[in-house]
């Protein structure tokens, strides 16, 4: 397999790995729960899963022959509570992944290294791609936050719990 196929398949288990830790936390919320801010100048998760939405859809549409940033997308809109309904913001997660992930599962190697645009600033195909991955893994990060902060000592740990690291490292030493 060459680096670029590596690359591809490696990203792609990235990105898949962000999405299933953002399903999770949204798995453990109420509908009421994903328009909680921790602040009035903050985010709720609705607002966030609007964003990331909106620049999925960007971003990843026409990925290799439109600039990223799309004349029909209203990007500071992303950012004002809507009336949503919780099977909608799901829907709307569920889209933007998929629109990422189908793109992604259609690029070739070859590909990585193409000139894309966003705002109109060139940028190598595969530098493209570890932005949006930086930018969705804090996004996700936040959602991840909040949805602690609200669950509090309900919360389900994502990955090891508190105080569980060296059953998890034992257990990691057992054959499988």
């Amino acid at each position: 397999m060459s680096f670029e196929a590596g690359f591809l398949t490696d990203i792609i288990k990235r990105f898949r790995s962000y999405k299933e830790m953002g399903d999770r936390t949204l798995a453990q919320l109420s509908e009421k729960d994903l328009f909680f801010r921790p602040s009035p100048d903050s985010n709720s998760i609705a607002i966030i899963i609007q964003h990331m939405y909106g620049n999925m859809l960007s971003r990843w549409t026409n990925f290799l022959t439109e600039d990223g940033e799309k004349h029909w997308r209203k990007r500071d809109a992303e950012f004002n509570e809507t009336e949503v309904s919780r099977q909608d913001l799901l829907s709307f997660w569920k889209g933007g992944w998929e629109c990422l992930l189908n793109t992604l599962e259609s690029l070739q190697p070859e590909d990585l290294t193409k000139t894309i645009y966003i705002r109109t600033e060139p940028l190598i195909a595969y530098d493209a791609i570890l932005r949006q991955l930086a930018h969705y893994s804090s996004h996700v990060g936040q959602i991840i936050t909040i949805g602690h902060m609200i669950k509090d000592k309900d919360w389900q740990p994502l990955s090891i719990p508190k105080g569980g690291s060296d059953a998890f490292n034992e257990s990691m030493k057992r054959p499988r």
